[in-house]
């Protein structure tokens, strides 16, 4: 395997890697030659092969080793197995420990996790090239999808990845027929743990890599006793809430949030990340005609979810129209749109947010007090995109105090929960999973999305009627004057 080392992507240390330190402590022990798991040869169709073990022996050597039952000790040989450290030597593609007679044989360290490889899609093609040159053109159903992509996308370089797999599989056929079979195993183990096939959850997905290792001791210098001085007077400063009233928030935060975790309940009609089906994203798309009504729910939850849902602000807007305050909620949305605007606009967006809600006599006058209105006058003298805020913040919790609570009662969103639809759970079986798995599509880019939403807004703006610039620039120079 051509394999390249992971200094060179310029990452030193993973997040798991002193949990896998250990994990590697034990399996040096599990192979100690007296008192590690009992091996032994066995036969595998017509090969002998030396070192097998039992997966009722490696749970058996864990339970005296590490004292704990049955459960626990299959529990952790699975996650040697999905790790990598135990290869089966039949079943390869389930990456679990059954506590039978399966056989099964320690990896070689070479391909352990501690030893952060990083599997290449290159150093994957040459596999893939090499089993096809064996198998004659008879791959797995996945391994022939991957083969077919990594053709594609490596077109320009498919020579030296067919010379290099048939290089390798000279060399391999020069071994002994047991050693060429288990090193094919050990092999096609690492490809299963690194590569895993479609509705196979990888153990190995982590988070972003760290540059510098968390378990070294930092040198107690004076700048370290600075930083912790700091850190223990900024702590002493900072206001305390009693444990009973944070555990009592915490618990009515998981409460009402617990029936909208998908990792505690599941999804309607079913996961798309499991089930490869999109008619979940489908129904819960921004500018959907009816929402479910587990979304619909979830609006009343808080003044802020509502907000953050695009359906609900549109259903939320149509509320404040009835009332006659919409102006509320489009100087919000104008206040928000500002923070994500280009830097050289900032001066001409803050002016023409002012002209048209801060002003007296605004086309969209809203109100707020005198303090709030000093604050945000003061700060146009040098605008920035967060100049607005103080006016934002007075506007936001205007409407969460009054405004929200009077629109969970209003017609317009009892209507909404009526028409609320709730789709029945799917249920898929084995080939159906498979069948969706091959005709995965590829999601909308963002970039579109964006331009959808860009021309929606300017539909509702040109619908909206035309604006006499004229007359707007006479009454805010007249504004000026006075």
């Amino acid at each position: 395997m051509t394999i390249i080392s992971d200094r060179d992507h310029a990452q030193h240390y993973r997040p798991r890697m002193a949990c896998l330190k250990k994990v590697e402590a034990i399996v040096v022990q599990m192979q100690h030659p007296t008192n590690g798991v009992k091996r032994s040869e066995q036969k595998l169709n017509i090969t002998t092969i030396p070192h097998v073990m039992a997966g009722q022996d490696i749970i058996a050597w864990i339970v005296n080793h590490m004292k704990i039952n049955n459960e626990e000790a299959q529990a952790f040989g699975t996650m040697l197995v999905a790790y990598g450290y135990i290869y089966p030597l039949q079943d390869h593609i389930r990456l679990v420990l059954k506590p039978d007679g399966s056989l099964y044989r320690f990896q070689t360290p070479y391909f352990w996790p501690v030893q952060k490889w990083r599997p290449e899609d290159t150093d994957y093609a040459i596999y893939l090239a090499k089993r096809n040159i064996r198998k004659k053109g008879i791959l797995n159903v996945y391994e022939q999808e991957e083969y077919n992509k990594l053709h594609k996308w490596m077109n320009h370089k498919w020579d030296f990845i067919v010379m290099q797999a048939k290089e390798q599989y000279q060399a391999g056929k020069e071994r002994k027929k047991p050693d060429r079979v288990v090193f094919d195993c050990q092999e096609r183990a690492y490809w299963i743990v690194h590569r895993p096939p479609p509705q196979t959850h990888s153990a190995m997905d982590y988070g972003v890599d760290r540059h510098i290792d968390p378990n070294t001791e930092e040198k107690e210098t004076c700048e370290y006793y600075r930083r912790i001085i700091i850190y223990t007077q900024q702590a002493v400063m900072r206001s305390k809430v009693k444990s009973s009233v944070s555990l009592g928030a915490f618990v009515k935060y998981m409460t009402t949030y617990k029936e909208h975790d998908p990792f505690l309940v599941p999804c309607l009609p079913s996961n798309p990340w499991q089930t490869d089906d999109d008619l979940y994203w489908e129904l819960n798309v921004s500018n959907v005609d009816v929402p479910t009504k587990m979304r619909v729910e979830r609006w009343s939850f808080s003044f802020f979810e509502l907000l953050s849902d695009p359906r609900g602000r549109a259903d939320f807007k149509i509320f404040l129209k009835k009332e006659f305050s919409g102006e509320n909620l489009a100087f919000w949305e104008a206040a928000e749109e500002m923070k994500w605007d280009a830097a050289s606009s900032m001066s001409e967006k803050a002016e023409s947010i002012f002209k048209t809600f801060l002003t007296p006599g605004a086309p969209r006058w809203i109100n707020i007090d005198g303090r709030t209105m000093g604050l945000t006058v003061k700060g146009l003298e040098h605008p920035h995109r967060y100049v607005l805020d103080a006016a934002q913040n007075h506007i936001f919790m205007l409407m969460k105090k009054d405004t929200f609570y009077r629109y969970l009662k209003s017609p317009v969103y009892k209507d909404v929960q009526k028409k609320a639809i709730s789709p029945a759970p799917h249920t898929f079986t084995d080939v159906q999973l498979q069948q969706n798995s091959r005709n995965r599509r590829p999601s909308i880019h963002p970039i579109i999305t964006w331009q959808q939403e860009q021309e929606e807004k300017a539909k509702a703006a040109a619908a909206a009627g035309p604006v006499d610039l004229k007359k707007l620039k006479e009454m805010t120079s007249k504004l000026d004057r006075k």
